[in-house]
């Protein structure tokens, strides 16, 4: 992955070009660690070789994963970086296309992306930080 400081005048602005084979969140991970993110938004375009996301079941608490293990355009990445307890979160929402021109999307949970994918990542001025909701035992944001 390779990173560029955009602009830091009001907030930090980071344009983030992941590499080949780099899975998605691990790496926005590693990276919100290294820049100490406490609270940013980002967008992102690119591609995956494999994904896997989730759609929230209500009644289990849980997410049901859906795996798609092809060469997929991301049409739309977006998501926070937000703190936990136990440290950096990241959040995202994906869509995805397929060759035969279908859409799929939900929950990121993991995704090997194969040639690229680019972010615009937004630091707030504030921290933004996540507690677990007892009634669906996820990670909300706290205000």
């Amino acid at each position: 992955m390779k990173f560029k400081l955009l602009s830091a005048e009001r907030w930090k602005t980071f344009a983030i070009v992941f590499d080949k084979d780099d899975e998605f969140s691990t790496t926005l991970l590693e990276f919100a660690t290294r820049q100490h993110l406490k609270g940013s938004h980002f967008t992102g375009v690119g591609a995956f070789k494999a994904l896997s996301f989730g759609f929230f079941e209500r009644e289990q608490k849980d997410y049901r994963k859906i795996e798609i293990n092809e060469q997929v355009e991301v049409m739309s990445l977006t998501g926070t970086v937000t703190t936990t307890d136990s440290g950096p979160k990241v959040h995202s929402h994906v869509v995805i296309g397929k060759r035969d021109g279908t859409a799929h999307g939900g929950h990121l949970l993991q995704g090997h992306v194969w040639p690229t994918l680019e972010l615009i990542l937004t630091e707030f001025p504030v921290e933004l930080h996540r507690v677990i909701d007892d009634e669906t035992r996820l990670p909300l944001i706290s205000l």
